[in-house]
């Protein structure tokens, strides 16, 4: 990342549970997100991510929208154009929305915590609309090591290591 690309990191909380469940909510948001920003090409000039906490009826019908399925899933998403952005204006990076009952219920499944387990799919999140992906097994690879290598900044154990994390399901090639 440039050392004059200003990037604001929006934080709406749209789901109470959230802020009870994770101290230090917003700051965690932001830093994942800075942290998987600073490790890929983003656009120069002022740019923004808008980040949605949200609970699983939103996602659910996000999910249906845009995906066809309709379930809640822990987090979309969305790729922003920065043919959008009026000059002068920042640039649109994109959006993310995640579930509080999916993540909770996930991170619980998989012996995590909440907070480290949300800093993951910021991470994960942010990824995605700076254009990584899991399609494939390549791409699957390639976005998986950056995670962990982001993730470790944290303190935090890789999440695709075997055991009970991936055995509940957490691996994103399956669904995420």
């Amino acid at each position: 990342m440039s050392a004059t690309t200003a990037i604001e990191i929006a934080v709406d909380i749209a789901d109470p549970a959230w802020p009870a469940a994770v101290p230090g909510l917003e700051e965690l948001v932001v830093r994942a997100a800075q942290a998987a920003l600073a490790s890929a090409e983003v656009p120069n000039g002022p740019a923004e991510l808008a980040v949605r906490l949200t609970g699983d009826a939103e996602l659910q019908a996000l999910n249906l929208q845009y995906r066809g399925k309709d379930k809640p899933t822990n987090v979309l998403s969305f790729t922003g154009d920065p043919e959008d952005a009026f000059p002068g204006e920042p640039v649109s990076l994109g959006d993310l929305a995640l579930a509080y009952e999916t993540v909770a219920r996930e991170a619980s499944e998989q012996g995590k915590s909440l907070a480290d387990h949300l800093s993951h799919l910021i991470v994960h999140g942010t990824l995605h609309v700076l254009g990584y992906d899991h399609e494939t097994e390549e791409e699957a690879a390639e976005m998986e090591a950056l995670e962990v290598r982001i993730l470790s900044g944290f303190g935090i154990a890789d999440p695709y290591l075997p055991g009970p994390a991936l055995e509940a399901g957490a691996g994103f090639l399956k669904e995420a």
